[in-house]
């Protein structure tokens, strides 16, 4: 029998699917929320965990529902809760901030409230982010930055993290928060600047596509690869003591930046291809975030593994391979 039974909310998404992945090596019993509607639809909606399927435990729940997450505490009685689920899109953030907030605020309210009634010795992780910064006075950002969001995802995230801390130190619930800059992955979203980049490189490359569409390619941010954050979220639960904690590389690159090592990667010149709309560009941008994680460096003994290059040459290779499989498919 496994010795520690952990709840993951957010399974089905990047994150979600490579902490499940981890829990199951370290011998977790893994249990997940989805959507009702991720299980009439598993095709399109689990294809993250499309091979673990077998060896996790979902739990249809909603976010905006208080009973259905009480009732999957309950049932579950986790050791660890890892809060990932949310609304994660910025841009989108802007076009719909109600459902943002009520998702990303309620949903997590929600949550440690259930934890708090069902399981009050479960430790809980809950998701921040480096959009919680913003304009940050100063960079690189860490723990001590004042917050400065610029958009309604990061101050749903502000929220978020306040409520996490107010249930550690009203209700004493061993609640750590990790600030985690950008982390990508080729099970990014397609939404996302860096997955779309990835494949439209590999859809021009395949000769799919001709040209590739973005925003803003001056914006900086730290990124990195995301099995490495989903480790750091690990380390925070096995602390005695919980905690906040910054995890980024430290280094910040351009869009423009990645943009062109993505095209270099498949022998093609970008700027033939990328073509700028000004309507892509955020209503209200945020020019740089870079993180100091000095602190879970020190304290969770956390490194990146994976740099910048090789993280773009992780996505470019394997969106290459699945844009040639798709067409082989469909001739």
């Amino acid at each position: 029998m496994p010795d520690k039974r952990a709840l993951v909310t957010g399974i089905t998404g990047q994150d979600g699917s490579f902490l499940a992945e981890l829990l199951l090596e370290e011998g977790y019993e893994v249990h997940g929320t989805v959507r009702r509607v991720s299980i009439e639809d598993p095709a399109r909606r689990l294809w993250r965990i499309r091979h673990l399927l077998d060896q996790v435990h979902l739990h249809p729940a909603s976010l905006e529902s208080y009973a259905s997450l009480l009732q999957v505490v309950e049932g579950v009685k986790p050791d660890e809760c890892y809060h990932l689920a949310g609304q994660s899109f910025v841009s989108y953030s802007f076009e719909d901030a109600f459902s943002t907030i009520d998702s990303n605020v309620n949903g997590t309210l929600y949550l440690l409230s259930a934890i708090r009634e069902r399981a009050p010795h479960c430790k809980a992780y809950f998701a921040g982010s480096s959009e919680m910064f913003g304009n940050a006075p100063y960079s690189p950002q860490n723990e001590q930055t004042p917050f400065n969001p610029r958009s309604p995802y990061g101050i749903s995230k502000v929220a978020g993290f306040y409520l996490a801390r107010s249930f550690r130190e009203g209700y004493g619930l061993p609640v750590s928060s990790g600030i985690c800059f950008n982390h990508e992955s080729e099970r990014r979203g397609y939404e996302f600047v860096t997955r779309k980049i990835s494949n439209g490189v590999a859809r021009i490359k395949l000769g799919h596509a001709d040209r590739l569409t973005l925003g803003n390619l001056t914006a900086r941010r730290d990124w990195g690869y995301s099995p490495d954050y989903v480790r750091a979220m690990w380390l925070m639960l096995q602390m005695d003591q919980p905690g906040e904690y910054v995890i980024a590389t430290g280094k910040s690159h351009s869009v423009q930046d990645f943009v062109e090592a993505a095209f270099r990667m498949a022998d093609l010149d970008w700027q033939e291809h990328v073509v700028v709309d000004d309507a892509l560009f955020r209503p209200a941008e945020v020019e740089e975030l870079r993180g100091d994680a000095a602190k879970a460096r020190k304290e969770l003994g956390w490194e990146p593994s994976v740099g910048f290059e090789q993280l773009v040459s992780i996505m470019v290779a394997e969106d290459l391979k699945r844009v040639e499989q798709t067409a082989n498919e469909y001739g």
